[in-house]
């Protein structure tokens, strides 16, 4: 019983600090959300791309689940973040001009990748700028998971397809099926099979990385359990796909090309990789060092690093912090305005 006891005091203190925000995070908070606003409207454009590719796409659905994710992450650390008193923070505000940077590079080069990351980054660095360093550090999880925000993965797509089909190949020769291949084309006595791109792994692939961080770094300390679960969490899920072609094409060797490929989409997508995420979690969770509101630094940790003390000497006031990053997302906007017309509006 006394987990659940302790699990509630600390959700009571939690609430007690939503419903009566300190005098000291009134001001920053609602500068962030200002900076927010402001660097949102002038990156609108991104968003509504991000969004749409979340929403439309398959391979980035799983990302609409990112931002309870980054709250529930935010949430986790309100105990440890009334502790401290947010101070803006100067070299952050070189963080927020060189998202801006990449954000005007992609728009003006056509690369949405680095269009993205600069939007997303932008949100990043301006919480490091207004509430400083060591709110920083206590969020370290929630802003770096933020980076998932950003959809990617098609640029692996055509080496996903390759192994993919390498390995179907392979396990198609052990099962005593003659086969050939050329590339991403099987060629069996039933008929040719293509490793197309849906058939890749990448959706699978890009949301097991994504879940892999979030648990490594909420249930792991130590950083070989880390680094095992994150290599288990790429490879498992490239061999298992690799697997489920050869399944394919097993099937329709016997049962026809038709009836093969009902039975890949139904299984693969609503049963066998639900499957493969089991097991690596049920294998992890063995290994499992701690609850996730235990996840990342302490106050007091943070409190013992002289360097921090340094780090905080370049502060800036927070009036100042804002008129900044105002003055650069108005900047950046003109910038585009200029060098990428189409990039506005």
């Amino acid at each position: 019983m006394q987990p659940d006891v302790v699990a509630t005091k600390a959700d009571d203190t939690r609430s007690a600090f939503v419903g009566s925000i300190p005098a000291s995070w009134r001001g920053p908070l609602g500068l962030l959300a200002f900076c927010t606003a402001l660097l949102s409207l002038v990156t609108m454009r991104e968003w509504g791309e991000m969004f749409h590719q979340w929403w439309n796409i398959d391979t980035y659905t799983h990302i609409l689940l990112v931002p309870p994710i980054i709250g529930w992450l935010v949430w986790l650390r309100v105990d440890e973040l009334r502790k401290l008193v947010p101070a803006p923070w100067l070299p952050g505000l070189g963080l927020v001009a060189a998202a801006l940077g990449l954000w005007v590079i992609g728009r003006s080069t056509g690369i949405n990748l680095f269009a993205h990351a600069g939007a997303v980054g932008a949100l990043q660095a301006a919480v490091v700028a207004i509430l400083g360093v060591r709110a920083a550090l206590l969020l370290a999880l929630p802003i770096g998971f933020a980076t998932f925000l950003v959809p990617f993965g098609d640029e692996i797509i055509p080496a996903l397809q390759f192994v993919t089909a390498k390995i179907a190949v392979a396990l198609t020769h052990w099962s005593g099926i003659p086969a050939l291949v050329d590339g991403i084309y099987i060629e069996t006595p039933v008929g040719l099979f293509i490793v197309a791109e849906a058939c890749s792994g990448v959706k699978f692939l890009v949301a097991m990385v994504t879940l892999a961080v979030l648990v490594c770094f909420t249930r792991f300390e130590s950083w070989t359990h880390r680094a095992a679960f994150m290599a288990a969490s790429i490879v498992v899920p490239i061999i298992a796909n690799g697997a489920r072609a050869w399944g394919t094409i097993y099937i329709a060797q016997f049962q026809g090309v038709e009836f093969a490929a009902g039975f890949d989409h139904i299984f693969y997508g609503w049963i066998f990789f639900a499957l493969v995420v089991a097991i690596l979690i049920a294998g992890a969770s063995k290994f499992f060092e701690r609850a996730p509101d235990e996840h990342g630094l302490s106050a007091e940790h943070i409190r013992s690093w002289r360097w921090v003390e340094k780090a905080e000497r370049s502060s800036a006031s927070l009036s100042a912090t804002g008129g900044a990053i105002a003055a650069m997302a108005f900047a950046a906007a003109m910038l585009a305005a200029i060098v990428a017309p189409s990039s506005i509006g």
